[in-house]
């Protein structure tokens, strides 16, 4: 139930991409602004991770997910229905509440599970979360083809329906120990922000999905200009990468759970680190096949997915009691990692430099991960000798 949530969580984030050129025709509007659907869903997104985790703490991990769902299908409900791009962009912005039942499940898992099963449950909710997005562009070209584009909001709505109904009779309240109060909850963010090992799994996070979204930064400049790639091959060497982070996850929850999270976030930030390192040698002999740079950028998606979901429980259990806070900032701090090392690899960028920049801020972005990853260690052995 909780892998199924946390993998609606983000198919509508990119399900309706290949729609992008209707919309805007429909609505007689520019395409910037159309791409506000994806920017201010995101926006709204990181917002969101930050209150509704507190709010799972002082009234229910359930509660929270369920009226998540509610928004989500008025807002689906609403963009198949709009008229203009403004009431679809309103509508669009209330779709963002279905993000918030990822934190909210990661908590969950938390609240049944100990530290060292929940790297594995949340590996294999991990591997849900990624296989949506993967499965989802092609699923909304599908629709749109046969359709229309509002066929897809419309499905959207009608699945977030059906999860709904299935919520309420089969997802069980996880969180016994509700805060009393909302002051208590405001107090829960200071306090982890001053635990040194949660910055620790959360700068970890934060650069592991920083090295993510440098490749999407920088990759297809480099398939444009260096390697002459077509757009329709495009989309297959950068869905490798999350292919690698689905293989990832999954290793992670057949095998975490045997180890401490310390042994498989440093074994997956040295894959990923491993993954950059390998294409820059490649590309400094002189190859210029697309595999060159794309095949070792696998190892970026396969380490992501060794480290994160152990990351993840990590973070959640540094304040057990806080576990639904600790979820949404940790969330947070992943979308704001990812998006910083985006800008900055974009600002870097230029034709000429297009494939060498995108590597070495992949590798910058890994590397400070691993010391993190190393980090979270030396407090482990701090602790063992204390």
């Amino acid at each position: 139930m909780l892998s199924l949530l946390c993998a609606f969580s983000v198919l509508p984030l990119n399900i309706f991409l290949p729609t992008l050129p209707s919309i805007a025709a429909d609505f007689h509007a520019d395409y910037g602004l159309i791409s506000l659907s994806i920017a201010g869903y995101a926006a709204v997104s990181a917002i969101l991770e930050l209150t509704m985790g507190p709010l799972s703490d002082r009234f229910g991990r359930r509660p929270i997910a369920l009226t998540c769902l509610v928004v989500f299908v008025a807002g689906s409900i609403g963009c198949a229905l709009a008229t203009n791009i403004q009431v679809f962009l309103a509508f669009r912005v209330l779709q963002a509440t279905i993000t918030s039942c990822y934190p909210v499940s990661m908590a969950m898992i938390k609240d049944t599970a100990g530290k060292d099963q929940a790297a594995s449950r949340i590996g294999y909710a991990a591997m849900a979360a990624a296989l949506a997005p993967m499965l989802g562009p092609t699923l909304g070209g599908v629709i749109d083809e046969a359709w229309g584009w509002r066929a897809i909001f419309w499905s959207l709505g009608l699945a977030g329906t059906a999860l709904f109904a299935l919520c309420w009779f089969t997802l069980d309240e996880t969180n016994k120990n509700r805060s009393s109060t909302i002051r208590q909850q405001l107090e829960a963010y200071p306090t982890l922000l001053r635990a040194p090992r949660f910055w620790a799994y959360g700068l970890c996070m934060a650069f592991s999905t920083g090295t993510f979204y440098a490749f999407l930064a920088g990759a297809p400049l480099a398939a444009k200009v260096v390697f002459d790639i077509p757009p329709a091959m495009l989309g297959f060497y950068m869905g490798t990468v999350t292919a690698g982070f689905v293989v990832g996850s999954f290793v992670s929850g057949r095998y975490a759970r045997g180890y401490p999270l310390t042994v498989t976030m440093i074994a997956g930030r040295i894959v990923a680190c491993a993954g950059p390192l390998i294409g820059l040698v490649i590309l400094f002999t002189g190859a210029r096949h697309p595999v060159a740079f794309f095949g070792p950028c696998i190892l970026i998606g396969l380490g992501n997915g060794l480290t994160n979901p152990s990351a993840f429980a990590g973070a959640l259990s540094v304040r057990p009691n806080l576990a639904g806070s600790a979820s949404g900032l940790a969330g947070s701090m992943m979308i704001l990692g990812g998006a910083a090392l985006s800008s900055m690899t974009g600002a870097v960028l230029t034709e000429a430099n297009a494939a060498y920049a995108t590597l070495c801020m992949m590798l910058l972005a890994a590397v400070i991960g691993l010391i993190a990853a190393f980090y979270v260690l030396l407090l482990d052995r701090r602790e063992a000798l204390a």
